[in-house]
């Protein structure tokens, strides 16, 4: 996928993201697009090495690595937030 396609899905999965964890966190969409994006990332490594899948296309699967690892990645942003 493209920078573009990363970036939108990544944006979903930022946004679903703190939907699930719901609180206030700096940075605003700005944050939750990089979290999400790099949620996408990390998730898609995590699935990868436990066996699950990988995050590279536009499915359920792909979404729900995604927002596992954005989910993942906002409690350890609130955490150092602290």
């Amino acid at each position: 996928m493209g920078i573009i396609s990363w970036i939108i899905f990544g944006l979903i999965a930022g946004a679903l993201a703190k939907w699930i964890m719901p609180g206030k966190d700096p940075g605003g969409i700005i944050i939750t697009i990089l979290l999400g994006v790099a949620g996408a990332f990390v998730g898609g490594f995590l699935a990868t090495f436990v066996g699950f899948g990988t995050a590279s296309a536009f499915d359920l699967r792909s979404l729900l690595i995604a927002i596992g690892g954005a989910v993942l990645l906002l409690f350890a942003y609130r955490q150092l937030q602290r």
